[in-house]
């Protein structure tokens, strides 16, 4: 088949669009103000698909424009909402509203009743990861440290809600790490306006801003702990299944989501409390060759999690809904 995504976010060219490459099929990858009416005669699309909440999407013109496009090819268009349940109101629905797409894939199983309710076709579709992307890399001396976390801080929101689950989260696997007096690096944006969530001090030079999307995986194979918070007890963030896919070693919240699908203390750690991280760090930094299997585990089980079987979900599904015939 010929798949056009509308996107060219690292973040999202390198994932699920790979996952359709390796079953076989053709795939283009381009901003949607970059097609014209010849780019879609040329490469003849069977379906468009968009993802997220991204600069390819995010202006109420740019979501009239997907429509126009797929109107245009006379193809269908298949949406991944990946923002629910937290900006289903602010964003999903109107990108839906606007974009028309016959199909919607969520991240959020509970999301999918309240689309039904609204005549939306849905199922749902989780994150994964994409074996070329998300893999082993060397270790890097300018990434070294004892943990490291990549993500945004979200000051507006913590402002707003400083009691969200992310942040609890957040404080959960970071702050034992500083009271221990362990060295803690912060890759992602606004984390200078996030210092007061933390019990101590995060001194300014482990603080270092946006991190360039393909160079996440050299800081998780180079640092002893990899923190990945979650951002609910019901879903997994994107960057769960990135880690364990470049062998990191991963510490997270106990949840029932993170132990349906992985193993705790065999593919990677998880805690409830600040107490239990501590208990965690304690444990395994006197056990370096059991956070060495954990790592080569945590890589066997992220291959049910790939994004060449995400794919394959994604046209089983559209064919059982008659939103493609072949």
């Amino acid at each position: 088949m010929r798949i056009m995504f509308l996107e060219s976010h690292p973040m999202w060219i390198h994932g699920l669009p790979n996952g359709f490459r390796r079953l076989g099929h053709q795939v283009c990858t381009i901003a949607p103000d970059k097609v014209s009416p010849s780019t879609l005669r040329s490469f003849k699309p069977d379906f468009i698909m968009t993802v997220g909440w991204t600069p390819a999407n995010n202006r109420a013109w740019k979501q009239r424009r997907i429509a126009e496009l797929a109107k245009l090819a006379g193809v269908p268009h298949v949406y991944w909402s990946t923002e629910d349940p937290g900006y289903t109101d602010t964003f999903s629905l109107p990108l839906i509203r606007r974009a028309k797409p016959d199909f919607v894939f969520t991240i959020h199983r509970k999301t999918i009743p309240r689309f039904r309710k609204l005549g939306i076709s849905v199922a749902h579709l989780d994150f994964g990861n994409d074996p070329d992307t998300h893999k082993p890399m060397p270790v890097q001396a300018k990434y070294k440290s004892t943990a490291a976390m990549v993500a945004n801080g979200y000051p507006q929101l913590y402002r707003i809600k400083p009691t969200h689950y992310r942040f609890q989260s957040i404080r959960k696997i970071t702050n034992p790490f500083l009271e221990l007096g362990l060295n803690v690096n912060l890759y992602g944006r606004y984390w200078n306006g996030m210092k007061r969530i933390f019990s101590k001090p995060i001194p300014s030079r482990r603080i270092h801003g946006y991190l360039p999307y393909k160079e996440a995986m050299k800081v998780y194979s180079s640092v002893d702990y990899v923190l990945g918070p979650q951002n609910a007890a019901d879903r997994l963030t994107q960057r769960t299944y990135e880690i364990l896919a470049s062998g990191g070693l991963l510490i997270t919240d106990d949840t029932p989501e993170v132990r349906r699908w992985f193993k705790p203390g065999k593919e990677l750690l998880v805690t409830s409390s600040e107490e239990e991280t501590k208990k965690l760090i304690h444990k395994y930094n006197k056990l370096p060759k059991a956070r060495q299997r954990i790592r080569r585990n945590a890589i066997r089980a992220s291959k049910a999690h790939s994004y060449e079987k995400r794919a394959a979900y994604v046209l089983t599904v559209l064919r059982k809904r008659n939103i493609i015939s072949h």
